[in-house]
């Protein structure tokens, strides 16, 4: 299985991103740990994790306690260690997929009938990525976990950071 995994961390000086190794990881709470410690006095701090071409999950602190996770299919948690490990203890989304309108751009492929997410779509929302356009990225067919993070990241004005994290 391979993994990336970003910690994007806002602070008194803007964003800033880092990669983290999570393969040591026990449990979501150290998962967690690890994302606290990228900068511990940060307003927000989220962790993108992309598995495989096929998964994303989404996790996010505000100033550094009560954990939020979104993962853009529930079979990740089927499928691998790593996504039984971020997914185990979260449960369906408010907002369900078949609630969710098309997506602006049409020159997109259709929504993937296949993808079920998990967890709380609406953890963006306050940074300009609404539970719909999370969920509508998520489910369209032919985009990658990177696009969607790329996407969201510059949605949220994060994305140099991510790209140069990707680069480096």
């Amino acid at each position: 299985m391979s993994y990336f995994a970003a910690a994007v961390v806002r602070g008194r000086s803007g964003w800033a991103a880092s990669e983290l190794d999570l393969h040591d990881a026990a449990d979501v709470d150290e998962v967690a740990d690890l994302l606290r410690d990228a900068d511990p006095a940060a307003d927000v701090s989220l962790m993108f994790v992309e598995s495989d071409d096929a998964y994303l999950v989404v996790l996010r602190l505000d100033e550094g306690e009560d954990l939020r996770i979104f993962g853009s299919d529930s079979a990740f948690a089927d499928e691998s260690r790593l996504g039984k490990l971020l997914l185990s203890d979260v449960e369906a989304p408010v907002v369900e997929i078949e609630e969710v309108e098309a997506a602006d751009d049409e020159d997109r492929p259709a929504a993937d009938p296949t993808a079920d997410p998990v967890g709380d779509a609406d953890l963006l929302a306050d940074l300009g990525v609404s539970a719909h356009k999370l969920l509508a990225l998520c489910a369209t067919d032919g985009l990658l976990p990177a696009d969607v993070t790329a996407e969201v990241c510059q949605a949220i004005g994060c994305g140099d950071e991510v790209e140069e994290l990707r680069e480096s």
